[in-house]
């Protein structure tokens, strides 16, 4: 991972990046959701496990950042004869991209007071007396 924003900048980035840019997910966080969103219907968390070729319990706690994260769904299916299991599918596009548009604000948003907040502390005449000397 780069170290200053402009390296940032400068590195070629996919869209898959922002899981990692914005929420800090795992490489095989990435693997579950790319998993739940090419099936065709929702997976339970073998299932998960079965397609990332990973064991059952590390499946699950890729999948509980994912719940997490806000970019997947977890369903609860009954058996008629009583009991009941998880699925789990991808939440709307839309509504991971609202998320991450609203966090970046924020972000910007706090950027912003940041720098203000540094050039209320070095514009000033001791601040500058102190820099040039």
């Amino acid at each position: 991972m780069p170290d200053s924003m402009s390296d940032q900048l400068e590195q070629d980035m996919e869209c898959e990046g922002l899981l990692h840019c914005f929420h800090g997910l795992k490489e095989l966080d990435k693997e579950c959701f790319g998993a739940l969103v090419d099936a065709e219907e929702a997976l339970t968390i073998d299932e998960v496990a079965e397609t990332v070729e990973r064991e059952r319990s590390t499946a699950y706690r890729a999948i509980q950042r994912l719940l997490q994260a806000g970019f997947i769904q977890k369903k609860q299916i009954n058996y008629d004869d009583g009991g009941y299991y998880h699925v789990y599918e991808p939440v709307a596009p839309s509504q991971i991209t609202d998320e991450m548009q609203r966090m970046l604000n924020d972000w910007y948003a706090k950027m912003g007071q940041l720098i203000q907040e540094f050039e209320d502390k070095y514009d000033q005449p001791d601040a500058n007396a102190l820099l040039e000397g």
